[in-house]
């Protein structure tokens, strides 16, 4: 078996794991406080799931560079992609007119992630986790593990 972490990358943090069927494991949102505590988060963020092969990374600055600094000495694949090319996997061109208005939609679009893949519902669900879920799901089709989004997730 084989996962992928999907990070939105910031100090507070959005991640979700996927299993190599294409299917979210877990998800969450971590505030670290500062980008000293999260350098130092990152073997064990890396280390959990143990079965992790790829990370996929949105944001840039030097918490990614951080991030991609230590997955890569983890022997781990990394990828980085931005919003504009997760998204228009996604959604249509009117509901990216705004950073808000994208974040809100992500919402929606992740628990209908989570309710597909059988994930522990959430009771709230922060913008960093949803947008962290869907920049798995975009790298879950870009690994291959699923050929295309499953019918209960194509609008």
């Amino acid at each position: 078996m084989a996962s992928l972490l999907a990070v939105d990358v910031g100090v507070r943090t959005g991640l979700a794991c996927f299993g190599d069927d294409g299917q979210l494991r877990w998800y969450r949102s971590r505030n670290f406080g500062n980008a000293a505590r999260l350098r130092r988060a990152l073997p064990a963020l890396l280390a959990d799931p143990r079965d992790l092969t790829r990370v996929v990374l949105e944001g840039g600055g030097i918490l990614a560079d951080a991030w991609e600094s230590a997955a890569e000495r983890s022997a781990l694949d990394v990828v980085r992609v931005t919003a504009e090319t997760w998204r228009p996997v996604f959604m249509l061109s009117r509901e990216q007119r705004s950073g808000v208005q994208a974040k809100e939609v992500a919402g929606r679009i992740a628990r209908r992630v989570i309710a597909w893949s059988g994930a522990k519902r959430p009771t709230s669900l922060r913008h960093d986790a949803a947008e962290a879920i869907l920049i798995g799901l975009w790298g879950v089709l870009q690994a291959g593990w699923l050929r295309s989004l499953p019918p209960e997730l194509v609008r």
